[in-house]
């Protein structure tokens, strides 16, 4: 004879079973995420070199985490492989990237000679990234944005911050001597990075850019994107000052078409409130 409360609790068993049978996870999700962490350890890596003196190493690094940064989000867009879980790994791994490890490179390479001042910038620019990211990711939130909105970040990004925060060590590269006078100037630009990445200065985002390309325009598209690379090998301390430089000549542009688009939709936005008020 067969025990009934065996077989109740077998019943129960195999129902509990059934309820939290574990779903698959599609690889599309998993290789946005897989290229976020090798974003992480090529940021942790770049402060390793850091350590051990060899700096161009650890730039480099800094650089290829920002170029990763750049796929994953839209690798995770083309194989519909977007998740919360990859939005807060990006967010996190981002922090680290571009916050923790361009000021523990600065500090190592020559903020350090400043003492606790040195230090303090390095804390403000790490500190700035921080926020900046938390403030993007409560704007993801926002349902009241017009739809140009997407064009634009509020404030600098963090990999832009990041890559702009070590214009400084470009310059060396490229001859431009270390001197103790210089130290405060550079820990005045740091600080002033620092603001603009936690300011409401409106920026290009970049991420409508290329997102399609006409048919006629692929190949010099490519052609533009291959000299690019091969110049950012060749010559990597004078491409990377010219594009923070182009950079910073393009912020006041950016502020311009934000007002422009702002002060469109008032006016759209003033015909309407009249007719309704008739």
């Amino acid at each position: 004879m067969s025990d009934p409360l065996l077989e109740r609790d077998a019943d129960a068993g195999q129902a509990l079973q059934k309820r939290v049978k574990l779903r698959r996870v599609p690889l599309r999700t998993l290789l946005p995420n897989l290229v976020t962490l090798l974003a992480l350890c090529a940021g942790l890596t770049g402060v390793r070199m850091a350590i051990e003196g060899r700096l161009e190493i650890a730039v480099y690094l800094v650089v290829l985490a920002a170029a990763l940064d750049g796929i994953d989000g839209r690798l995770a867009r083309l194989l519909k492989g977007t998740s919360r879980f990859g939005a807060e790994l990006d967010s996190l791994t981002d922090f680290v990237n571009f916050g923790v490890a361009p000021a523990l490179i600065l500090y190592i390479w020559g903020l350090n000679g400043l003492g606790h001042v040195g230090w303090l910038g390095a804390l403000v620019l790490a500190i700035a990234a921080a926020l900046r990211l938390a403030r993007f990711n409560v704007a993801l939130d926002d349902p009241n944005k017009p739809a140009w909105a997407g064009a634009f970040f509020t404030g600098v990004p963090a990999p832009a911050g990041a890559i702009g925060s070590l214009l400084p060590i470009y310059l060396e590269f490229l001859g431009i001597p270390r001197t103790p006078i210089g130290m405060p100037v550079v820990l005045a630009y740091e600080i002033f990075v620092a603001l603009m990445m936690v300011s409401p200065l409106p920026t290009w985002s970049g991420k409508q850019l290329g997102a399609r390309v006409k048919r006629a325009y692929v190949a010099p598209v490519l052609i533009l994107a291959a000299i690019f690379v091969a110049l950012l090998i060749s010559y990597p301390w004078f491409v990377l000052t010219a594009v923070v430089l182009v950079y910073l000549g393009l912020l006041p542009l950016a502020l311009a078409h934000h007002r422009k688009l702002k002060l469109r939709d008032r006016a759209l936005a003033s015909p309407q409130e009249s007719t309704n008020a008739s």
